[in-house]
């Protein structure tokens, strides 16, 4: 609307002056070098606007022409950077659809027409290390430390590779930069608590897990695990260097993080029982019991009153499985403690609702039925029957998993024996069921992949989901 009534302006102002001209036309002589012109003085304003626009369009041609050059050389730069940028983007996608060779033609071409190695050295080390040329990717990855906007990933990139080769300390070193670059980044905290926790730096792997918490790179409830786990390293150190009172306090520190962490809790109750403090040990399985039956915890609870009468102990895992009556470990417990107590119906009654009729049932189940059978009936022949049973069912016993590598174990160790994964070990009652426990806690160095050899791709880490109801921490 603004530039109509402009225009409109405009034209009044010209056809106003040219009336005005029109009506008073004047007379102008112009005498110059001898010439003599008389003409009018709206012809007069005519031709210096005609002047005025010849001089102004030749004014603009010839800078036209004289910007022609540059602006050809500005229009074949754009003309590359444009291609060089899609031959970015189309190695980018190779690399995710996995496409080695095609991911190296375009990181070439990038390189050809891009003048900014950080973007294609990024794409080029990729591309090798997907073709698994580890070399080639390493010494991108180094070249990339060169240029501040791709130091960071450069440091990410060689931090995989060096887990690859078993290098924890080169790692740490390298993860130790990159914490100074990007202190705020989820997974250079993660890799720091890993790295010490992998050294064995118990002390220095609690104070990484700090700041990561006191940061929120880990949620609260991972932090208590990997706390309990780290504290119950540290008591098992203190009391293999004869500090049985640090051991102990840093036993129940680890129980208090994490109750339901069952290795940590029995070790509490033993320590506690062997200082005379069996009221408190049994205390400290019950609520342990509470957050996540466990054999450990039954085994430790027994032997609080190994030198109790069989029915007196009968009474006390009534107890410890009236505070979790559904559990399955609650009916294994009393079915081994009455088939101690020689009470064969009471035994088969606890076998039962412990799922021993089920198709998936455990083949602890079978060995604890044929027990039975051989201490009530002297029956080899039935006892062998359900051993059977044990050897040929396809439901493993519970079982330790591991949250990264799916790597199986009877008993909890803090380190994965497979891929050394810290705190990655998930109770499962039902092991086999997936490679990942749904309700396990994340591995720490997801982000960036330990198994670096299985997964080409930096970052490339996804672990597939499994049902929530087949793991226990």
């Amino acid at each position: 609307m603004r530039r109509v009534l402009v225009a409109l302006v405009a034209i009044t102002a010209i056809v106003s002056a040219a009336v005005y001209l029109a009506d008073r036309p004047g007379a102008v002589t112009i005498v110059w070098h001898g010439w003599r012109i008389d003409t009018s003085v709206a012809a007069l304003a005519l031709a210096a606007v005609f002047a005025i626009f010849a001089f102004g369009w030749s004014f603009a041609l010839l800078r036209r022409l004289v910007a022609a050059p540059r602006n050809f050389v500005r229009a074949r730069r754009e003309r590359r950077r444009r291609e060089g940028y899609r031959a970015l983007t189309y190695g980018m996608a190779a690399v995710a659809a996995g496409d080695p060779d095609e991911a190296e033609r375009c990181a070439r071409r990038a390189n050809a027409l891009l003048d900014e190695p950080p973007l294609t050295r990024l794409l080029a080390a990729q591309a090798a290390q997907l073709k698994g040329d580890t070399a080639a990717a390493r010494d991108y990855f180094t070249a990339m430390l060169a240029e501040p906007e791709t130091e960071f990933l450069g440091l990410r990139g060689l931090i995989v590779q060096a887990l690859a080769r078993g290098e924890d300390g080169v790692a740490l070193k390298l993860a130790e930069r990159a914490r100074a670059l990007r202190p705020r980044t989820g997974w250079v905290q993660r890799a720091l608590v890993e790295l010490e926790a992998r050294a064995g730096r118990w002390d220095a792997a609690e104070g990484r897990l700090v700041e990561a918490l006191r940061r929120g790179v880990i949620p609260p409830n991972e932090g208590r695990h990997h706390r309990a786990a780290i504290l119950y390293e540290r008591g098992l150190a203190a009391q293999a260097a004869g500090r049985n009172g640090e051991a102990l306090k840093l036993a129940g520190q680890a129980h208090h993080a994490d109750p339901g962490f069952a290795p940590a809790t029995a070790w509490y109750a033993s320590l506690l029982a062997a200082d005379g403090n069996t009221r408190r040990a049994r205390k400290a399985i019950e609520a342990g019991w509470r957050v996540t039956p466990h054999p450990t915890l039954a085994a430790a609870y027994g032997a609080l009153y190994a030198d109790e009468p069989p029915l007196a102990r009968i009474k006390r895992f009534e107890r410890l499985q009236s505070l979790k009556p559904d559990h399955v470990e609650g009916r294994v417990a009393l079915a081994e403690a009455t088939l101690k107590a020689r009470l064969w119906g009471e035994a088969r009654r606890h076998l039962t609702e412990a799922g021993i009729d089920h198709a998936d049932a455990s083949p602890r189940l079978y060995r604890l039925m044929a027990s039975l059978e051989e201490a009530e009936h002297a029956d080899g022949g039935r006892s062998r029957s359900w051993l059977e049973r044990a050897a040929r069912t396809t439901s493993p016993d519970p079982a330790y998993a591991c949250n990264a590598c799916g790597f199986e174990t009877v008993t909890w160790t803090p380190l994965c024996p497979r891929c050394r994964s810290f705190d990655q070990l998930v109770w499962r009652l039902r092991p086999g069921h997936g490679d990942v426990a749904a309700t396990g806690l994340p591995p720490l160095m997801a982000g960036a992949p330990i198994d670096a050899p299985r997964r080409a791709v930096v970052g490339s880490a996804a672990l597939p989901p499994v049902d929530a109801d087949v793991a226990q921490r």
